[in-house]
């Protein structure tokens, strides 16, 4: 279930507070707040793991565009993309 929409998934509340961040972030990484940290931070997410997060989301995203940008083929187990309706619906 969470990797076809992890929203429907029984996750307990700070792992979903933490993969809203996530979607954010790769979706609208523009509309990113110190509200969207703050939120997270109490939950009783450090800093130090709010940052980690972050710098993991951010590489994910950033690799995933240079193979975009550059028309890498990347392999069949990659490219299984879950269907997600619009960051603007949560």
């Amino acid at each position: 279930m969470i990797e076809q929409d992890y929203r429907r998934a029984d996750l307990p509340e700070k792992l979903r507070a933490l993969m809203d961040y996530a979607l954010k972030l790769t979706l609208t990484p523009g509309a990113m707040t110190e509200d969207s940290v703050l939120q997270l931070r109490e939950l009783g997410y450090s800093d130090e793991q709010l940052l980690d997060a972050t710098f993991v989301i951010g590489y994910f995203n950033f690799i995933n565009r240079l193979a975009d940008g550059l028309g890498v083929d990347i392999g069949p187990e990659m490219q299984k993309k879950p269907q997600l309706p619009p960051f603007s619906s949560l």
